[in-house]
């Protein structure tokens, strides 16, 4: 009984839509830092080591990468309310989830098999996230030109000058 209600308690900490972080991708942790009484965002790219607890709250990435030769891993909750945005940026074949062994590798050894995915598709929540939301919440949507008729336009704009 006490099992129940303990899930429940998980499940309601949850996010509704996180993305399918894999061993082996390439990401883009947005996390809000306090600073004071401000919050600011900060990125962090780098490759996906591991993944712990995929189904449940407590869901947990380790991302990698190399600064200036040292290498850096940060730890992120998937399900925390301090991480903003996860981007998947590549997709590599790998063969485990643990991919500790990176850490004495580097150069050319350190590469990882890219492989091709759908990134809009993957990366696509923002969608299934306005379709939950409160019809309140889905009039505060902006329309925001597409880069398509942004070209449009400034090519326009270029034979006029001509």
């Amino acid at each position: 009984m006490s099992f129940s209600i303990l899930k429940q308690i998980g499940d309601a900490q949850k996010k509704k839509a996180v993305v399918d972080v894999r061993s082996g991708d390439t990401v883009k942790v947005t996390q809000k830092i306090k600073e004071g009484e401000k919050f600011r965002l900060q990125t962090f790219e780098g490759v996906v080591i591991r993944v712990d607890r995929k189904e449940s709250h407590t869901a947990r990435i380790v991302v990698r990468k190399v600064t200036s030769g040292v290498g850096v891993e940060k730890s992120y909750l998937i399900h925390s309310p301090l991480v903003e945005k996860i981007e998947i940026t590549k997709r590599a074949k790998v063969r485990r989830n643990n991919l500790t062994y990176l850490r004495q590798r580097s150069g050319k050894s350190a590469r990882l098999k890219g492989k091709d995915f759908d990134r809009i598709a993957v990366n696509g929540l923002k969608r299934e996230e306005v379709e939950d939301a409160p019809i309140e919440e889905v009039a505060e949507v902006e329309v925001v030109e597409t880069p398509a008729e942004t070209t449009e336009n400034t090519e326009v704009a270029e034979n006029k000058e001509a």
